[in-house]
Formats: C-alpha cells, sequence, structure tokens
C-alpha cells in the first residue's frame, strides 16, 4: 500500500493503465488487486479468532491469585482480630496464598485464555468435569466456599489456642443431612451428639467410632441435645462400602475462651487454616513469631492438627513469590506438585503439621531455615 501527498509529488500518482486516479482529500490511498485481497484475508483472520474467542469451552483455567499478610490488613481492618485476652503486635508476614479460577459455572473459557496458559507454567487447564464433577451453580459454589472458610477459620483458632495450652471444648453437631440419608426425619440439622449406643461423643472421632461398631441395618440408640434437652432417638444405619454409617455431615462446634475474628475478604475455601492458626498463634503470643521474615504457605488444617492437601500448589508458590515471599509452607501431601515447580528464590518447607508449620516458622525466623526439610524426588 503506498501513500501520496499531492503537495509533494504534482506528476501524481498512476495506476495501471498509466492514467491518473482522482485525488480525494489531500491524501491518497493507492491499493493493489493483491494488497486488498491480503487485507481482507487479514481482516477474516480477525473476525475468527474473534469469533473464536467467543466460543465457551469445556475447560478451566487454574492461575495465581492474590495473596494476603494474615498479620495485616484488609479494607482498614486486621485480618485477626481478639477480643478477651491481650492481641500483640505481629510487624511479620505470614501470607496465605489464593488461586483464581477461570472457568466453570458463569465464567467463560475461551481459546485465548488457553493459549496463554499453554505458555505460562503458572497456569494449568483441566476439563471442567475434573474441577466440578456435579451440576452445580455459581452461587452454590461461593456459598459452599464461604462456609468451608468460616469452618477453616474456626478449627485454626481453636488449634492454636490449644497449641498455647488453652482448653477449647468442643461440640459435634448435625451440619447437613444429605439427600437420601437414612437419618432423615429423625435427626435435625443442629442436633449436638450426646452418646451414640451408650458411647459418649465428644468428638467427630467419638461419633464416627461409635457408629462403625454397629452392625449395618439396624438403628442404633443416640442422644442428642435438641433446644436445650436431651433426647433418645433410634436412627438408622446403612452400609457404605463396609462402613456402617447414619448419612448425616457433621459440624463442629468449638467453645472458644477467647473471641477470634477471622476476616478474609471474598475469598473462599479451606486452604488457609495453616496460615490462620499461625496468625492467631502470634497475634496471642508474646514476641515477633516471624521475626520479620516473609513467609508464605497453604494448607487445610484438620481438627487434629494435621496439614492436609490443596488444590493449585503451583499457582500458589507463584503467587507467593510474586507477592514478595521468600519462603513457603507446603503441604507434605503436595509434595509431589512442588517438584520441578518452585520460582527462583523461594524456599519450600514440607509440613505436615500445625506443630511442624510452628517450628518451621521459628526455624526460618532464627536463621536455620537449611535445616527443615523440603520437597524432593528421593
Amino acid at each position: 500500500m503506498s501513500e501520496h501527498d499531492p503537495a509533494a509529488d504534482s506528476g501524481g500518482v498512476h495506476d495501471a493503465a498509466g492514467t491518473a486516479p482522482r485525488q480525494e482529500g489531500p491524501h491518497r490511498y493507492a491499493v493493489s488487486r493483491r494488497s486488498g485481497g491480503l487485507l481482507s484475508l487479514l481482516f477474516v483472520g480477525i473476525a475468527l479468532v474473534a469469533g473464536i474467542s467467543l466460543i465457551p469451552l469445556p475447560y478451566v483455567v487454574l492461575q495465581p491469585g492474590p495473596i494476603f499478610n494474615t498479620l495485616g490488613e484488609l479494607d482498614g481492618q486486621p485480618i485477626v482480630k481478639v477480643e478477651g485476652a491481650t492481641a500483640y503486635p505481629a510487624k511479620g508476614t505470614l501470607d496465605f496464598t489464593t488461586v483464581q479460577v477461570i472457568g466453570g459455572p458463569g465464567v467463560k473459557v475461551d481459546a485465548f485464555d488457553l493459549a496463554v496458559a499453554a505458555i505460562r507454567d503458572d497456569r494449568e487447564v483441566f476439563a471442567r468435569e475434573e474441577i466440578y464433577p456435579e451440576p452445580v451453580t455459581r452461587e452454590e459454589i461461593e456459598q459452599e466456599n464461604a462456609a468451608e472458610m468460616v469452618d477453616s477459620q474456626e478449627v485454626a483458632a481453636a488449634i492454636a489456642l490449644r497449641e498455647m495450652g488453652r482448653e477449647v471444648p468442643e461440640r459435634v453437631v448435625v451440619s447437613q443431612l444429605p439427600e437420601g440419608s437414612p437419618a432423615a426425619g429423625v435427626l435435625e440439622a443442629g442436633d449436638e451428639f450426646v452418646s451414640v449406643a451408650g458411647t459418649a461423643t465428644p468428638d467427630a472421632a467419638a461419633v464416627q467410632g461409635a457408629v462403625r461398631a454397629q452392625k449395618a441395618g439396624r438403628p442404633i440408640p443416640v442422644v442428642v441435645r435438641r433446644d436445650g434437652a436431651e433426647r433418645t432417638l433410634s436412627v438408622p444405619t446403612r452400609d457404605n462400602d463396609g462402613t456402617t454409617v447414619v448419612g448425616v455431615i457433621l459440624g463442629r462446634d468449638y467453645q472458644l475462651p477467647v473471641d477470634v475474628t477471622i476476616t478474609a475478604g471474598g475469598v473462599g475455601g479451606p486452604s488457609a487454616g495453616t496460615m490462620f492458626g499461625l496468625a492467631v498463634y502470634d497475634v496471642l503470643t508474646p514476641g515477633d513469631l516471624t521475626a520479620g521474615k516473609r513467609i508464605a504457605g497453604t494448607g487445610t488444617l484438620e481438627p487434629d492438627e494435621s496439614v492436609g492437601p490443596i488444590g493449585g500448589v503451583r499457582q500458589k508458590l507463584a503467587g507467593a513469590s510474586d507477592g514478595g515471599a521468600d519462603f513457603f509452607l507446603a503441604p507434605a501431601d503436595n509434595c509431589d506438585e512442588v517438584v520441578d515447580h518452585v520460582p527462583d528464590g523461594l524456599t519450600v518447607v514440607r509440613i505436615a503439621t500445625f506443630s511442624e508449620a510452628l517450628g518451621a516458622v521459628r526455624a526460618i525466623a532464627a536463621g536455620r531455615a537449611e535445616t527443615l526439610p523440603g520437597c524432593s524426588t528421593d
């Protein structure tokens, strides 16, 4: 394509026949048939790419999400706030990491998203059914994630307080009765377990053990506390792959001696439990647990104090590194996904329990990080 300015060239621009084409305005663009054809192909190509980008594809892309310092603030409020006990100022960094999920209910993944993910080590592509195996709405996902976040915060506070030597009583309640539960119509959400078949049930493990000790298919006597009064109920059971169950989802109601409030904004899911537990411990104990070190991490925190595996560990490693962390606490069960995906400058420490996580932070603070176990292929 050539550009012609009549003021600069009085001879004009000629077409193939040697005649001067009519000038229109101060500039005239003469385009050959070949150039026009190429432009047409270019426009068609752009239109095709644009069209393809609008087609939703049955995939989900995981990419790094934001990180949050559990010892800091969110929207002007401390992420961890305690009442009923002395709160000590914490100056370090204990980041909990997140994953952004593109795709699934209500969110479209297109060819451009997949192309970017193909060239980025910090992104992964999964078939949608791998992440969302059942039909579910965006609202249901958000509700479930929010419930898991609340539960993880309660467990984190309870375990941190127990690590300090505080007594934290626990109530085991019926959280949900799934569709088809044999206990439907007998047990109700909110019922507190007192005993099962004559065995006291102070925790969830006791409830499960007492139920599994019974013969499947036979009703068992269960004492619950409902509306402040104890009731003895005959609860049906069934066999589930060789295990006797009553078909309820258990919940835990901790009687915390300290009022702990954890604010996580719109982040959901249970994977920040370990970092929340460390933050609560740091706030409730004198001194600076991290000694100013920048530590990030992830991992669910279970009632038995074990640190459970999470999804998206590669994305969380990248997010921690991008956020300036120098150390990363990774669940032991995620180590196979960690190997070969650790960003330069980030030291990964393997943890399996809350005590190990706490010990790792103390060692890092003391400058002994080289003594801690990492993730390897051994």
